[in-house]
């Protein structure tokens, strides 16, 4: 395995053994309060078990070199394992959201508050420490997966905090209901989240286009290539961690072969100074040539 793939299974794993260790402390917190938010932060914790284990699968897989059966490489597993963990936080929103609707009304009190800001105060600092390493993985690897899994737990910062206050609101502050309030925030809250990761992880599966700035990027990159007279037909996506690149340049039809061969090389090499590690097609056409069918509509 590259010390990339080392590097993105270590943060995998390290957020997998934090939510193991969450899920047994917010189990355990649920029982004792019978609180509505901490059972809406213990869903949450179990989600992120199923996501950091989805994650360690995918990047282990996505980072399997190509192979005869698939020859542009493993990364689309990301997406398809950002797919499976929508489907399961969608499915726990509407649970505890349903759930903390039929409490509203209800007059018993969240019991032992004490335990539950306790075990979310702790949560609040294992993942900090966990943000922090995935922050550094992803500076050292430019991983999709572990990004996405480092913005989930820094969202989940905020749902411990909520916790707390839902607690020493409803139960200290004499606030009752603030608890059952909490719970429908914190399911609305999941929902929102998953419908951000699917379209994320579908942008992927449809090989959406690179959003302009980055395009320009590659443009750029490329004017800075001598004779080479234009570009067209550029087409670019993404799987995983990986970019694929294709366009067509324009060169003097009148240039050797061999010259023509030397300038390709030089682009190639541009472009891939611009985007490491980024797979590159690049097609010669004479100056002024569109493929049939591709050609610039009439003014």
């Amino acid at each position: 395995m590259t010390e990339r793939g080392v590097l993105t299974r270590r943060a995998a794993l390290a957020s997998t053994a934090v939510a193991v260790t969450l899920l047994g402390l917010k189990a355990w917190a649920a029982w004792e309060t019978g609180s509505m938010a901490m059972l809406g932060s213990l869903a949450d914790t179990a989600l992120d078990l199923a996501a950091s284990l989805m994650t360690l699968f995918a990047v282990s897989f996505a980072a399997q070199p190509a192979d005869e059966e698939h020859r542009f490489g493993h990364g689309k597993a990301e997406a398809i394992a950002a797919l499976l963990q929508t489907l399961l936080i969608v499915g726990s929103g509407i649970g505890i959201g349903w759930r903390a609707v039929m409490q509203l009304g209800i007059s018993d009190l969240p019991k032992e508050p004490g335990i539950g800001v306790g075990v979310s105060a702790v949560a609040v600092v294992l993942t900090l420490a966990l943000v922090a390493y995935q922050r550094r993985v992803v500076r050292a690897t430019g991983s999709v997966a572990i990004g996405t899994d480092q913005l989930h737990y820094q969202s989940d910062l905020l749902l411990n905090v909520a916790v707390m206050a839902a607690l020493a609101l409803d139960v200290w502050a004499g606030l009752h209901g603030a608890d059952a309030v909490f719970g429908i925030a914190i399911a609305v809250y999941l929902a929102v989240g998953a419908l951000r990761s699917a379209k994320g992880a579908i942008d992927m599966l449809m090989d959406k286009e690179w959003p302009e700035e980055k395009r320009q990027r590659l443009l750029a990159a490329v004017a800075t290539v001598p004779r080479v007279q234009g570009i067209h037909e550029l087409r670019t996506r993404s799987s995983g961690v990986t970019d694929f690149i294709q366009f067509h340049i324009w060169l003097d039809p009148e240039m050797t072969v061999a010259v023509a061969h030397d300038i390709v090389d030089e682009t190639e090499a541009r472009v891939a100074q611009a985007f490491p590690g980024a797979e590159i097609l690049i097609h010669v056409d004479p100056a002024g040539h569109y493929d049939a069918g591709h050609a610039p509509a009439a003014a």
